[in-house]
């Protein structure tokens, strides 16, 4: 296990022992490209899923407006007997199978879910992440710690301030992330750079798991997800320490985390069922496609359960 203090010079903007100051920002934004298409691949999908379910177009980025527009995606027939669930995707726009696991939920299986709950889906908060595959957003701010009161992610304002009409009232959220190899080799030596403090790298876990609510663990509920998504795709073992990603498993394949205290999308609300998806594409033992299933099949598996109670 290494860490960018093994060598400061790791990453190539900044000081070693200073913050980013907004020199260094600019320089990390001008290191990075569009590498895919929003317009294509996904928001070609989410218009075509308008003959089928309400499009509501919530924001749309400053950056450019015009080519990164925000969609919710939203059963028809709300009504108030039903209980709220929202399903969040592209928090991180470069964690692809969350994206595309949420919009073939839609295609697929989404109606027939509908006839028990009013559904709410987001299939991509991060439209420039999703585009030049990143884990920040252009202001080298991760979005999925900026879910607080003035937020300084203008992406997860957005989403703040489009759900706050039914915060209160949604029941369950099930977030849909990645966890890859870049991980180590962009995202936390970035992090460290930027913040200027110590990241030790983790060992990636080879597979599926899930992130619970440190006070809202709902045990049960993970593992009807967990069992879900064994079908499908193998779920990651502990590593020689018995965690997961440095955090001890609270049962197969769990792990949970703060969600609220770190401003995480999964803490956005006050759910009762919440978990966090994690799928790991660069495992020997998946294709693109077995992590969008996985992805569907973890939806699937916590609606199962919730319908079950």
């Amino acid at each position: 296990m290494s860490s960018t203090q093994d060598n400061p010079q790791a990453y190539p903007i900044g000081t070693p022992g200073k913050k980013w100051d907004e020199a260094d920002k600019s320089a990390w934004l001008a290191m990075q490209s569009v590498k895919r298409s929003y317009q294509e691949l996904v928001l070609s999908k989410v218009l075509a899923l308008g003959e089928t379910f309400t499009l509501e177009q919530y924001g749309a980025l400053s950056y450019d407006p015009n080519k990164y527009p925000l969609y919710a995606i939203k059963s028809n027939d709300w009504q108030p007997n039903k209980p709220i669930v929202l399903i969040t995707g592209g928090v991180h726009g470069y964690e692809t199978s969350g994206v595309q696991g949420a919009i073939r939920f839609m295609e697929t299986q989404a109606q027939a879910y509908a006839k028990h709950f009013n559904i709410v889906l987001i299939p991509c908060v991060s439209p420039w992440g999703f585009e030049t595959i990143n884990r920040w957003n252009r202001a080298a701010i991760d979005p999925n710690r900026s879910f607080v009161d003035n937020s300084p992610a203008e992406e997860s304002a957005a989403l703040l301030a489009y759900l706050a009409p039914i915060n209160a009232d949604i029941f369950a959220h099930i977030d849909l992330h990645e966890t890859t190899d870049t991980d180590n080799s962009e995202f936390r030596p970035a992090l460290a750079a930027r913040d200027a403090s110590v990241h030790d790298n983790w060992n990636i876990p080879d597979g599926f798991y899930l992130v619970g609510d440190t006070i809202n663990p709902q045990p049960a509920f993970q593992k009807a997800i967990i069992a879900s998504v064994a079908e499908v795709t193998h779920i990651a073992p502990a590593d020689d320490n018995g965690k997961l990603i440095g955090v001890d498993m609270t049962q197969f394949g769990v792990i949970n985390y703060a969600t609220k205290a770190l401003g995480l999308c999964a803490g956005l609300s006050g759910a009762k069922y919440v978990s966090t998806t994690e799928v790991y594409p660069d495992s020997p033992l998946v294709n693109d496609e077995n992590c969008i299933v996985a992805q569907v099949a973890a939806i699937t598996g916590g609606l199962d359960y919730l319908i079950s109670l």
